[in-house]
């Protein structure tokens, strides 16, 4: 059983992440304790709301560092919804330009589209080797955001693999989750979505194992 901590910086779906992944099949810690989240076979972190104030919350205990730690050490983070949309250079939110992570070129921003937020349940097209839809690429996943990375600028040159992208659309095409390496992402929230959700974060757990 793989053992996995959420992280716990005072934002996100925490306790239906912590269910969603216990039911998935993980030995699942709530925590933002440091020592725990950088030895933990896989660290997830969660997003709701704002860029900015989930930005503030991740560099107030350090959470910056620690997935920059794992990242470089090929140690597994699955991000979610805002938790994915940090991991890139910049987010723009109401004319606010907010420094994310940086682990990805480019910039989120807002969705093009005549009703936002985009909320509910929505097909996806994944990657062909997609390891975190095997089984389910033809499945549907709750999304609740108005804003999302439209493009991806990161070139991969061998001997890396190449990064798996998965997209969707609400009025414009736009990342749905990223597979890259140790570092994987999903824009929609897979403990809302369900026994597809559960199912992609069991392919996410196995991967961890491999």
């Amino acid at each position: 059983m793989s053992r996995v901590v959420v992280f716990d910086y005072g934002t996100g779906n925490v306790h239906s992440a912590v269910k969603a992944l216990e039911l998935a099949g993980a030995e699942v810690t709530l925590t933002s304790d440091r020592k725990s989240a950088l030895e933990a076979d896989g660290l997830v972190v969660p997003g709701v709301g704002a860029f900015s104030a989930v930005m503030a919350a991740l560099q107030a205990v350090r959470g910056d560092e620690i997935v920059d730690r794992r990242i470089a050490g090929g140690r597994p983070v699955l991000g979610i919804c805002v938790g994915m949309q940090v991991l890139f250079e910049h987010g723009v939110e109401r004319g606010v330009d907010t420094e994310g992570l940086g682990e990805w070129p480019g910039t989120v921003t807002r969705l093009e589209a005549p009703i936002l937020p985009h909320m509910g349940w929505n097909t996806v097209i994944p990657a062909e080797d997609s390891v975190l839809f095997r089984g389910i690429e033809a499945e549907r996943f709750y999304f609740v955001h108005s804003y999302a990375a439209q493009e991806w600028t990161l070139e991969v040159m061998p001997p890396f693999p190449k990064p798996r992208l998965t997209w969707a659309e609400h009025g414009v095409p736009f990342l749905a989750a990223v597979e890259n390496g140790p570092l994987s992402a999903t824009q929609f929230h897979p403990e809302k979505s369900g026994e597809a959700g559960i199912r992609l974060l069991s392919n996410w757990l196995g991967s961890l194992r491999d």
